[in-house]
């Protein structure tokens, strides 16, 4: 009795070290992944599917904002678009908490 209990105390301590190693290389990885896609020159703005595997992408170049068409095979850019004729959502100021927004939906009732 006690021996299949040790079995299965160390099996679910092997199972839980397995999930620990599992979580820590994960989150090694995105952050190691966040860190070599950030670019200051290229940054999609907004994107919106037309239909299966195709969209109209609207793309910050350096200074220069482009709207392309995107599909499975190839990309065409459709033309440049000016800074003003775009409208870009108001920034945060900081990390906004679940908290304050689920309170927000509860007031609006």
């Amino acid at each position: 009795m006690l021996g299949s209990i040790g079995q299965l105390i160390t099996v679910l301590v092997v199972f839980v070290g397995v999930l620990l190693i599992t979580w820590f290389v994960t989150r090694w990885i995105s952050g190691y992944q966040r860190t070599m896609r950030t670019g200051n020159n290229i940054q999609l703005i907004e994107s919106v599917p037309l239909a299966s595997g195709k969209y109209i992408q609207i793309v910050r170049l350096g200074d220069r904002y482009v709207a392309i068409a995107v599909s499975k095979d190839n990309v065409t850019m459709l033309g440049d678009i000016s800074e003003d004729a775009l409208t870009f959502p108001e920034k945060s100021e900081g990390n906004v908490s679940f908290k304050s927004i689920l309170s927000g939906v509860n007031h609006e009732k």
